[in-house]
């Protein structure tokens, strides 16, 4: 490739820090596709001959079967992919292979790819963040009157539903999605016919090619195309953040599986053993999803890292573009499928999460709101009053609805038996019927509008 400009060939050491092709080999159907679309653009434009062209493309789709049936084979002489499927191009077809790279570089050319590959992967992973939406719609919908204890600090603050509590996760995943449809929307421009840095003389159409690879627009400036990687960028912030919040709700199924919960009994399929101890069901896949969301998040740095310093047009670092891309992709559809089998599969013990939500006296809130509705007394009287019935009932061992009236009067005269009704958990949650509360029917409202937004019809499942 370069024998007219260098007397001797690269060294071993340059040979194998160059290649690129163990990783860019993925990037072989948008290769294809997008030569197919520029050769068949050269054609019309007249730049290449028409028969030529047709070669080329039949030529093309010989490569692509080979490619589908074998593998890409790995030769770090060529480097990378783009070279690849051009040398095999021409052992398929004769010199006219050549004509292919006529007004583009491998500049224009991978930034192409890499586009196309990136706007796959943010197309798959939306798709699997709808599936683990319907998963949690649906667990949510079966359990908008099940009551869990709500915490802060890990500490029980309100009674809440679980329906409410997955439902959270549904609104997580409703920005993530958002944040991908964006980043989509801004990198749907197309680079090719950008050349080496400064565009091309040859008279071609970049609006063909663009409209062929389904892009909206070909790119403004030439500089900026070949040297842009902020579209995976994107992708790899946008990734960084679902993989946060799967990492969140993998702690969650973490914690309620355990023994002093037992909210949750996970899957035997996304559960593991232990080699010593026979009782031990221990839930691996979603520690594991806890742990990729550091890689994810590992991968968005690395790439940022190798950004930062690089001047206009294309610089050989850009190469390292794709491994942290690749990886981060990778990881984030495992942890969506594991977390989509978990929700969809596990069983909730909801015995277990009302008796936890009794404990911790959930409803001291209730109490102080009862006082401030009922009493006419300032919340910050209500509170200090509400704090006072909490000392005593933990001093007695007892809930705050087991408090008599007379031991309630003699913190507050103004409390009167209209109390007890406030002080169930039932109550509890029944009363939070703001727009977003943990009020059953406010939970059924919020997973009817979820159901029509995922498509889902009434009666229809995950």
């Amino acid at each position: 490739m370069w024998g007219g400009r260098f007397a001797e060939g690269p060294s071993a050491i340059m040979r194998e820090i160059n290649a690129s092709i163990p990783f860019d080999k993925a990037l072989w159907r948008q290769d294809i596709a997008a030569s197919k679309a520029h050769v068949t653009m050269l054609g019309a434009q007249g730049i290449v001959s028409a028969e030529d062209a047709k070669t080329i493309c039949e030529g093309l789709d010989r490569v692509a079967a080979e490619y589908e049936a074998d593998g890409v084979p790995e030769d770090w002489d060529l480097e990378d992919i783009h070279m690849t499927t051009e040398s095999r191009l021409a052992e398929l077809i004769g010199p006219v292979a050549g004509r292919l790279h006529t007004a583009r570089s491998r500049n224009d050319q991978v930034a192409t790819d890499f586009k196309l590959w990136v706007r796959t992967a943010i197309d798959q992973t939306d798709d699997g963040l709808a599936a683990l939406q319907r998963a949690l719609v649906t667990q949510a919908g079966a359990h908008a009157d099940s009551i869990m204890p709500g915490f802060t600090h890990l500490q029980t603050a309100q009674p809440v539903t679980l329906g409410h509590h997955l439902m959270a996760y549904y609104e997580m995943l409703r920005r993530d999605r958002s944040r991908l449809a964006d980043a989509r929307m801004r990198m749907n421009e197309s680079p090719l016919g950008s050349a080496a840095l400064a565009g091309t003389g040859f008279p071609i159409d970049r609006d063909v090619t663009s409209a062929a690879l389904q892009f909206d627009r070909p790119t403004a400036n030439s500089l900026d195309a070949v040297s842009d990687r902020d579209f995976a960028l994107d992708y790899l912030m946008a990734a960084s953040q679902i993989a946060l919040h799967l990492s969140r709700l993998a702690e969650e199924f973490i914690i309620w599986a355990s023994q002093p919960f037992g909210f949750v009994r996970m899957a035997d399929s996304l559960s593991t053993g232990s080699s010593i101890m026979p009782q031990k069901k221990n839930p691996d896949a979603a520690e594991l999803v806890r742990g990729h969301a550091g890689r994810v998040i590992g991968s968005t740095t690395a790439l940022m890292v190798t950004m930062k310093g690089l001047p206009l047009a294309y610089s050989k670092d850009m190469q390292d573009d794709k491994p942290p891309v690749f990886e981060a992709a990778g990881l984030l559809a495992l942890s969506i499928a594991a977390m989509t089998g978990m929700v969809a599969d596990s069983t909730f013990n909801t015995n277990r999460m009302r008796e936890a939500a009794e404990l911790g006296y959930a409803t001291a809130t209730d109490l102080a709101d009862w006082l401030v509705t009922e009493a006419d007394i300032p919340f910050r009287e209500a509170h200090h009053i509400t704090g006072a019935a909490v000392k005593l009932a933990e001093q007695k061992g007892v809930a705050l609805d087991e408090l008599s009236l007379d031991e309630l009067q003699a913190i507050d005269e103004r409390i009167d038996d209209g109390v007890y009704s406030a002080l169930s958990v039932e109550a509890s949650v029944a009363a939070r019927a703001s727009y977003g509360g943990t009020a059953p029917e406010q939970v059924k409202q919020q997973v009817a509008a979820a159901r029509k937004a995922l498509g889902l019809n009434d009666g229809a499942t995950a």
